[in-house]
């Protein structure tokens, strides 16, 4: 793994963190317990800070940036971060599933138990609202989350990352 300091920040890791060999974590980078950043993530802490809570999984290929002195990235609990997506300079809440190969841009805010679908570019300043399913380009809202896809994706997918974290730990 690539750990860095930039402009005299280090990144710092909670408990029980798995950060892939080959992934990238640089800069004023806080992250809490059971997290795990996966193959070639990049966590740029560079130009503002990002915030990662607790159980935060951010997988393969997945981008995580700010926007120089005007938008940190900070990132709830229980929040999954899927293949290829790029979270920048935004602010989301807990218990949030960013599909595959999404955007969020600067100064969105994407609320608690809401789904950003694969795919979807959520344009700058948009808010989610709590509960719903945004998808599609620029992304709208799709449908409320209901409980299956609470339980079934949001609280599933980042369970099994810390399961799958802890493969690579033995």
């Amino acid at each position: 793994m690539i750990l860095r300091e930039v402009r005299g920040h280090t990144p710092k890791f909670g408990e029980d963190c798995f950060i892939a060999e080959n992934a990238t974590v640089v800069g004023e980078v806080e992250m809490g317990n059971h997290c795990s950043i996966w193959f070639n993530a990049v966590v740029r802490g560079d130009v503002h800070y990002i915030r990662i809570g607790n159980k935060v999984n951010i997988q393969d290929g997945a981008v995580i940036h700010a926007t120089f002195e005007k938008s940190p990235t900070q990132i709830g609990n229980n929040v999954s971060i899927g293949h290829n997506a790029i979270v920048h300079g935004c602010t989301i809440h807990d218990n949030v599933l960013i599909g595959m190969g999404a955007i969020v841009m600067d100064d969105c805010v994407i609320e608690s138990n809401s789904i950003i679908a694969a795919g979807a570019v959520v344009t700058k300043n948009t808010v989610v609202p709590s509960g719903t399913v945004f998808g599609g380009m620029p992304a709208k809202k799709i449908k409320e989350v209901s409980k299956e896809l609470l339980e079934g994706e949001i609280n599933r997918i980042a369970n099994n990352y810390i399961q799958y974290a802890d493969w690579f730990k033995e």
